[in-house]
Formats: structure tokens, C-alpha cells, sequence
């Protein structure tokens, strides 16, 4: 064991903690029984078998209220492991059951025994047909899938609210739609094809000209079986009437009965029962999608109503004036959208009984636009709107940034209203559609039912649907309150059923909490269709058990979660898996998300279990140790849970007192560290890297890995000692060169000036002549200590840098140009927290800019462009998300290229500072993707704006990546 290893106790929470009834049993703290992980390693390899007990609890939850712990997880690589596994548990009398994103809400992608991971290896989009299709992978987030797409103007027709974090796998099988899919938009109406692996382990392209022909060979029964119940179907006109009824509004509960009546063949009605089927029929390894055109020109309102009623009321006007989509949102969910960034903050005022429409038109040119623009404008004038605070305008904008914000409002329901629920509680997300005409009735009888059992409830929906969502917060583990919770939930069902012949799940698809009222909203002769269904398909009921059916009427009282509390900075999380898409660790150790629920786990524990320790072995590297720290989560997340900050915390509690006094003695002296590292990185040229490399490793294994960084082929040379002379009275800003270049130098090989001498040049060539103080050296943006968890260092450099820049800029009146995105982010924001109170109003009177920024609205504008080149691929740096200057970064790059582009997996190169020195493991999964889509093709230039962003990115592509102000200094030379 290296001698600093941290202790793991470190993390452990305090005794004062009452286990909690759902919490894992010691039986299962060594994970995986053994014979079934050595059996499983031998069929695919230690590396596809995930069994430790942290592995198992970290993918035991999901997005919705439930938690079963599976045995085993298996990360499946391509199709043949889907066959192995599936071989495997026939023979052992097993299930299993498939995950993706994990953003489900009702229990779909959680199993009891072998859960696999469909995710991580499963991306990709190939759009056919000049984007009229598209050929994608199930792991791919529908985001993802649409920016392939709209550089044809084409878009997917399902569009939910998770879109950022849900993948094509669970959007199909659960036959998700969103805002505007509707029953015309959704994956049954637009999937062309599908690929499946059945049961048996029989792959079936249904794409395929060949495969009813090649099915009925491998699949006798099952196509026996299939035309059997269709026919038995079709022969029953009363039956026929009601499946065509049930879909004339939304509805995903249950198997898809019309697939029986839409598909003439065998191959064709198991491509429509495959929609929806939620995992149970057979694995989707791939898709291909009828596309739809991207209207590009959007009017949107956010209209105020007096209430819920008032506000359901209006939807049909708007259907009728042609809206795309119509969101309702009550009074409750419009308070609790304050959390989210750019949200009125006098939201929190309205009155309860306040309700909102969002409404969208989409045109495909101007004209259209208008027409859309005046029906509208003939609703509003016969509506009665109210505007109970001052930001409301109950009118309609073609502002794009400002069309953002409603829709992030709208998109964050869940995550928002979940976010403010008591803490302790868990968070039910309901479902349901009536016909649209009679949504303000169904509203009042729902808001009168929550009222009679007690709850406060939060209600939005795709009203032009006629489509509800409601939420629910309660004590999973107190008894009273799953009984109050399960009273509701059978008052509600009958409600929707027998008084609206409505759908119990509209969108969600029936999961663990609406299988056992199937039958309530079905019938018995359509319901037992759909266990004759699963049969045949399945016979021998390998898929996901207890999903769509249940014949346990307490069925979703089963496996409720308990949320106990943690930090308060991680408290409101619901799980619902937004953050997991942006993290660098996703695809290597836990995300976001599982850093939380390993915590939460630990919480449940009694203090000194089996299962704690083992948890908290785990945890030091595989949440803690390789968290890159961005905070990237915290953008995502729709309430803005910094996950990142947490792991700094923790970082900071494994610390002794001796690495706190190191790190602060080290900040107090930092001018002669930042000498001796450039010295170092000098005299390391000379070394060379391969007896660099040897040394540091065996430093590593004595000392720790996290303590000392492995010396990597790409670290270039030092910095020159000296800085370029500026001239002060000249200077209409302050320019701040960061430690990082001041100690390290430009790519190797580039010609030219170092990026210091490059900002200078074109600011003076710009007529704006920036000054470097004298005195620099010695102080750093605080990011060294801050990412490390160094409290007592980082509030020594914090004030230190916040000090000297009011000085340099003579009290705030200059600006600080600051020439790394990561150090501008620090000493912009950053920092504030360690500041002393008299320093915190020194910093608020500073403007501090980046240096991209600087560039591009200060010099570009009084710059001659007087060469190119071809092409430039650019990466922008996770601080230049959170401050907000992507666009300034791609500004800079097409003044130097002909061709930008910025890659669809571009992300966190994970880095951060010298983490992907300490775990170079971590930067080569951050950027796998991204530096694929790199590679896949030549670029003149590859450009960032942060040198040890660069560096990551070189190592990860064997390209070099270089400054943008370098290539603009090169572009506007004289």
C-alpha cells in the first residue's frame, strides 16, 4: 500500500443514524456470488463483469421511486455478448434485464438478478438518405441523435423531456414522446426498422426484405404464435374497436394490441410490439427512424392563467390555431422552476392557484410563421390572462434565448418540483391522458383527489394531449405513508379509468407502478392477450419479470426507496440521471448520479457494517479520486447540484493536518514553486520522457497515485523566464498571464510567439494595448488548491490574487484579461467563497474577462484578417461552458478557417489542471469519443483555450491543439 493512502473511514458519516429498512444486507457485502462472477468472467471476460457491492448499488437505482440490487451487472460490447448472456440465462434459469440511461420513472431499468448495461458501448447515428432517416444506436441520447440531424433540418419526432440524458434504446422501448410527438410524432409511428435480439439469442432485422422468410426458419413457434393471436384479434370486431379506440389518445400501457392490426406479416407485428415493450420482448441493438423537418422558425408564449382550470380550458383553441404544443404548468411547479438558473426569481410569488401555458408554433419560412402569429393573436384577445408578478408578459417572442428559458422551465418539472420536496422523501412521477377535450374536467377531479389524500401535488403536462404528469412526495419508510400513497394510487386509477376511459401511462410506459392496475384499465381478454404475447415471445420468461406484467395487486407498493439525507449540496437530488451524459468519469468509474446514490447507500447503513466498509473502500477512487471536478454535472442538472464540489469537500476530509499545512506553506511561497516548476519542466527536456516516466511511476506506487502526476510524453517545455514588456499608462486593460503559461510553454514545434507575446501583439495591433503587471509571479487563480480540496491554501491564494488584481486594475476601473478559461472561471467566480468580507467587495468590483472574450468583441472587430487556413477543429473547455464563451471561442476559429468545427461529443477532456496526470486513465475515457470524431478526419488546425485542456487534447488525439489567440495572431500578421 502506497504510504499517504487515505483512509476510507475518512468519509464515514457520523453514528448518529438509523438503518434503514431497504438497506442492503451484509449477506451481500462481497457483491456477486462468487460462482456466478467466475462463470460470467469466463463467457466474457473480467472486464465486461461488473460485482463488486459498490458496482451493484450504484446501478440499482434509476429515475424513478424503486431499487432492486442485481446480482451481477454486465457491460455488453456488441451483440454476441447480448447472445452469451442470454444463452447463459436459459441455462441457469436466470433474468435479465437491460439499462440504459437509466432516466426511467418507473422501475424499467432495474432487475433482481443480471442487469446489463447497454449503454456505454451502444453509440452511434448514421443519418441515410440526406437525413429523411437515421441508422442509430440505443446508448445514443436523443440530443446527440438531433445534432446529427439538424445539420440536414431534420429532427427526431419523439422529443421528451429528458432528451439530454435518455437514450433512442429507452426512448423505443418504452415508446416515449414528449412535447409534440403526440400519437402521430411518437417511435410506433416513426421507427422504419429495428434490429432485435430475441429471447433465444435470434438477431431479427425487420429491415430486412428476407427476414419474415429467415424468422419463420429459426423462429417456427414464435411466428405461429404471433399469427394465431392476430387472427383471434381481428376476429373479434368489439375488441378490434376498443384497441383503436385506446390509441386514439396517448397510451403506453401495456403491449402494443395495434401492432396485431397495423403489421400483415410476422416480422412486421413484432416491429411494432417491440415499441414499447420496455425491455421484455428483446434486446434493440439498433433503430432506424422515418425523420421529420426541423421548422426553424418558432413563436412562443408563456401565458398566465387564474387557474388550473382556466388554463386547461384554452388548449383546445390553441390545437386549433395550429400550436405544436401546448404545456401546462400549475402554480406549484411555477414556484419550485426558481431553482433553475435564468427563472424569474418572482416566480416564488405567484399564487398557488396560478397556471401557465406554454405555447409553440413552428413554421418552415416566414409566411407560415405570420399566419401561425395572428391565429394566435385571435386566441389571446378572447382569453382572461393574469400577470400577478411583474416578469410576466403573457405575450409572444421569436427571441430565441428568451423562447431557451420557457422551455428549460418547462423541461425541469421533475427535476425541479423533486428538488424541493422535504428532504427524505420519495418522489412518485405519475402519468396519465383523457381525451383532450376533457382535460380542465380531469384537473379539477385531480386536484380535488390529491386534496382528499393529503397531498400537495405538482402538475404539467403535453395538454394538447390531453396528457398529465403529477408528482408526489412521501416517507417510503414509514408505513402510513406508503398506505396513504397506495389509497391514492387506487382511487386515482379508477378515476381515470372508469370516468375518463383514459390511459394509466400516456408516455412513461407502464413499469412497476402501473402493472397491476393493467388489467383495471384494459379488461381481462386484452390483458391475458398480453401475457398469451409475452409466451410467445418469451417463453420461458428470461426478460425482465414484473415490469409490464404483475398479478401481484401490491406490486408497486414493492421495492419503494428510501432517500435518506446527505450534504445538503447533494440532497435534492431525485436520481434522475440529467448529469450522467456531461461527466468524465461516466464511461470509467460512477457518474454523478452514483456518486449520490453510493452516499445515500452508506446512510442507510448501520454505522460499522459490512456493506458500509465496503462502500467507502470503494469510494475514495471511484467517485472521489476520479471526479474530474468540473462541475459540468451542475450545469446539466436542472437545480444545479454541483456534484464536483462535493468530491472537493470529500477530498478536503481524507486530507491530514500536515497535507493542509503543506498546501497552504506551498501557496504562501508560490513564486519560488512556480520557479522551481518552471525550472522542473526545463530540466526535463533534457531528461527525456521515457526515464521520466520510469521515475515517476515508481513514485507513484510508494508515494500515492493522487498525490504525485505521471510524467506524460505531451508536457511541453518551459515557459520563457520573462514576460513581454508592456507599457502601464498605455494600457486600457490588465492583462494576466496564468501560472499555467507562465510555467509551460507553447506546442512543440509550433514557430512563433508564446501566447503571452500573441496577446500582446494583437492587442496592440488592435489598438488596444493591454499591461502586464511586474509582479505576477507568485500568484495563481486559487484552482491548484481549490480542485484539491486545500481549504487552508486555496483562502491563502484566493485573497492573495483578488488583493493584487484591485490593485493592478486601479481599484476595478480596468479590466483583468485572463489568458486560461479555467483561471478566468476562478478568479471570476470561483474564489469568492474563501474571500475575507472586506475582500469580497473588492472582488465584486472587479470585471474580469477571458481572454477569448477579449479577442473576440475587443480585438477581432479592429483586426485585419489576411490569411486563413482550410479548416480548424475546435474544444471548448468546460470553463468556458460555465462562463458562458463557447460562442466567442468559435467566433475566433472561423476568423482563422475557412471550415469550424466543433465535435457533436465534444466534452470535458477531464484534465483539470494535472488530474489527468494523477489519472491518465480518467482523460482517456473523457475524450475517447470526441477525439474519434477527431481523428476520423484531417484538420488545418486544432484549437482551445486553456493549456492543459491542450495538452489532454493532444494526448488524446496525437494532434496539437494550440491557443486560438495564437492562430489569430498568425491570421492578422502583417
Amino acid at each position: 500500500m502506497p504510504l499517504l493512502e487515505p483512509n476510507p473511514q475518512s468519509l464515514r458519516p457520523g453514528t448518529d443514524r438509523r438503518p434503514a429498512p431497504d438497506r442492503v444486507p451484509d449477506l451481500q457485502s462481497r457483491g456477486t456470488p462468487r460462482r456466478m462472477r467466475e462463470e460470467l468472467e469466463a463467457l466474457l471476460g473480467p472486464e465486461k463483469v461488473l460485482s463488486k457491492i459498490s458496482d451493484l448499488v450504484r446501478y440499482a437505482s434509476d429515475a424513478s421511486p424503486y431499487r432492486f440490487v442485481p446480482q451481477v451487472v454486465v457491460v455488453a460490447e456488441d451483440v454476441d455478448d447480448i447472445s452469451a448472456i442470454l444463452s447463459y440465462a436459459h441455462g441457469k434459469g436466470r433474468e435479465v434485464v437491460f439499462r440504459a440511461a437509466g432516466t426511467s420513472l418507473n422501475g424499467q431499468a432495474q432487475g433482481e438478478d443480471i442487469l446489463v448495461d447497454v449503454r456505454r458501448h451502444w453509440v452511434g447515428v448514421e443519418v441515410l438518405d440526406d437525413g429523411a432517416r437515421a441508422r442509430i444506436r440505443p446508448g445514443t441520447t436523443v440530443v446527440r441523435a438531433n445534432a446529427a440531424l439538424t445539420r440536414h433540418g431534420r429532427i427526431l419526432g419523439p422529443d421528451p423531456a429528458s432528451a439530454i440524458a435518455c437514450t433512442i434504446g429507452g426512448v423505443v422501448a418504452n415508446n416515449a414522446s414528449g412535447m409534440t410527438a403526440g400519437t402521430t410524432r411518437n417511435s410506433y409511428r416513426t421507427v422504419s426498422s429495428l434490429t432485435v435480439v430475441l429471447p433465444s439469442g435470434t438477431v431479427v432485422d425487420t429491415g430486412d426484405p428476407a427476414a419474415d422468410e429467415e424468422l419463420a426458419r429459426a423462429e417456427p413457434r414464435l411466428c405461429a404464435g404471433l399469427r394465431e393471436l392476430k387472427a383471434e384479434i381481428e376476429a373479434d370486431a368489439e375488441l378490434v374497436a376498443r384497441i383503436r379506440a385506446k390509441y386514439a389518445i396517448k397510451n403506453t400501457n401495456g403491449y402494443r394490441l395495434d401492432a396485431f392490426l397495423d403489421g400483415a406479416t410476422p416480422v412486421e407485428i413484432l416491429r411494432g410490439l417491440m415499441v414499447g415493450s420496455e425491455g421484455t420482448f428483446g434486446f434493440i441493438s439498433e433503430v432506424v427512424f422515418d425523420t421529420l423537418p426541423l421548422d426553424r422558425e418558432v413563436s412562443t408564449a408563456l401565458l398566465f392563467f387564474p387557474s388550473l382550470t382556466a388554463a386547461a380550458a384554452a388548449v383546445p383553441r390553441f390545437n386549433d390555431a395550429g400550436a405544436i404544443a401546448v404545456e401546462l404548468m400549475d402554480g406549484n411547479t411555477l414556484r419550485a422552476s426558481v431553482s433553475v438558473a435564468g427563472v424569474p426569481a418572482d416566480w416564488a410569488e405567484l399564487p398557488k392557484e396560478t397556471a401557465a401555458l406554454l405555447v409553440e408554433f413552428r413554421a418552415p419560412d416566414t409566411a407560415a410563421q405570420e399566419a401561425y402569429e395572428r391565429a394566435a393573436a385571435e386566441v389571446l384577445a378572447e382569453l382572461e390572462l393574469v400577470a400577478p408578478v411583474a416578469s410576466v408578459e403573457n405575450a409572444f417572442t421569436r427571441d430565441p434565448g428568451r423562447i431557451a428559458g420557457y422551455w428549460k422551465a418547462r423541461k425541469a418539472f421533475v427535476t425541479a418540483v423533486g428538488g424541493s420536496r422535504p428532504s427524505g422523501t420519495t418522489l412518485i412521477t405519475e402519468d396519465f391522458a383523457v381525451p383532450p377535450a376533457r382535460l380542465a374536467e380531469a384537473c379539477g377531479d385531480l386536484l380535488d383527489l390529491q386534496s382528499r389524500h393529503g397531498f400537495d401535488a405538482a402538475v404539467a403536462g403535453h395538454a394538447a394531449h390531453g396528457n398529465l404528469h403529477f408528482l408526489l412526495a412521501f416517507d417510503a419508510g414509514d408505513p402510513g405513508d406508503v398506505e396513504r400513497y397506495a389509497a391514492f394510487m387506487d382511487e386515482f386509477c379508477k378515476l381515470t379509468v372508469e370516468r375518463f376511459d383514459g390511459s394509466l401511462k400516456a408516455e412513461h410506459a407502464t413499469g412497476r407502478n402501473i402493472a397491476p392496475f393493467l388489467e383495471l384499465e384494459w379488461g381481462p381478454k386484452a390483458t391475458e392477450l398480453m401475457w398469451r404475447t409475452k409466451e410467445v415471445i418469451d417463453p420461458a420468461g428470461v426478460l425482465a419479470p414484473r415490469i409490464v406484467l404483475d398479478r401481484d395487486p401490491q406490486a408497486h407498493l414493492r421495492g419503494l426507496k428510501t432517500i435518506p439525507k446527505v450534504e445538503a449540496i447533494a440532497d435534492p437530488c431525485i436520481e434522475c440521471g440529467f448529469c450522467e451524459p456531461t461527466c468524465p468519469s461516466h464511461d470509467l468509474t460512477t457518474t454523478p448520479r452514483q456518486r449520490i446514490v453510493l452516499r445515500r447507500e452508506v446512510m442507510r447503513q448501520a454505522d460499522g457494517s459490512a456493506v458500509e466498509a465496503n462502500l467507502l473502500a470503494a469510494y475514495g477512487y471511484d467517485a472521489v479520486d476520479t471526479c474530474a471536478g468540473d462541475s459540468t454535472c451542475k450545469l446539466a442538472c436542472p437545480v444545479g447540484i454541483d456534484t464536483g464540489a462535493l468530491m472537493k469537500e470529500f477530498r478536503h476530509q481524507r486530507h491530514s493536518t500536515r497535507e493542509e499545512r503543506i498546501a497552504a506553506l506551498a501557496a504562501r511561497n508560490f513564486r519560488a514553486v512556480e520557479a522551481s516548476a518552471r525550472l522542473a519542466v526545463a530540466a526535463a527536456d533534457r531528461m527525456g520522457d521515457r526515464f521520466l516516466g520510469t521515475v515517476t511511476g515508481l513514485a507513484r506506487k510508494a508515494v500515492r497515485p493522487d498525490l504525485v502526476p505521471e510524467w506524460l510524453p505531451e508536457i511541453p517545455g518551459a515557459a520563457a523566464r520573462r514576460l513581454p514588456r508592456t507599457h502601464r499608462p498605455a494600457g486600457v486593460a490588465v492583462y494576466y498571464p496564468a501560472c499555467v503559461n507562465r510555467i509551460f510553454g507553447g506546442p512543440d514545434g509550433l514557430r512563433g510567439p508564446s501566447l503571452p507575446e500573441a496577446v500582446v501583439a494583437l492587442s496592440g495591433r488592435a489598438g488596444r494595448p493591454v499591461w502586464i503587471p511586474d509582479d505576477v509571479a507568485g500568484t495563481c487563480c486559487a484552482t491548484i488548491w481549490h480542485s484539491k480540496g486545500y481549504e487552508r491554501g486555496n483562502e491563502v491564494m484566493a485573497n492573495r490574487i483578488v488583493e493584487a488584481a484591485w490593485g493592478w486594475t486601479a481599484g476595478g476601473k480596468l479590466p483583468l484579461v485572463v489568458d486560461a478559461s479555467s483561471c478566468t472561471l476562478g478568479i471570476a467566480h470561483e474564489v469568492v467563497p474563501y474571500l475575507s468580507d472586506d475582500n469580497r467587495e473588492l472582488h465584486a468590483e472587479l470585471t474580469v474577462v477571458d481572454s477569448v472574450v477579449w479577442a473576440a468583441e475587443e480585438l477581432l472587430p479592429r483586426l485585419e484578417v489576411r490569411r486563413t487556413v482550410g479548416s480548424a477543429v475546435v474544444h471548448p473547455t468546460c470553463s468556458m461552458r460555465h462562463l458562458g464563451d463557447e460562442e466567442q471561442l468559435t467566433a475566433l476559429a472561423g476568423a482563422c478557417a475557412d471550415e469550424v468545427v466543433v465535435p457533436a461529443d465534444a466534452g470535458c477532456c477531464a484534465f483539470a489542471g494535472d488530474r489527468g496526470m494523477l489519472h491518465p486513465e480518467l482523460t482517456a475515457s473523457a475524450t475517447a469519443r470526441e477525439a474519434a470524431e477527431v481523428t476520423e478526419r484531417h484538420f488545418d488546425v486544432h484549437l482551445s483555450a486553456n493549456r492543459m485542456c491542450e495538452i489532454g487534447m493532444d494526448r488524446a488525439t496525437g494532434r496539437s491543439y494550440q491557443s486560438a489567440l495564437l492562430a489569430l495572431e498568425r491570421a492578422t500578421r502583417p
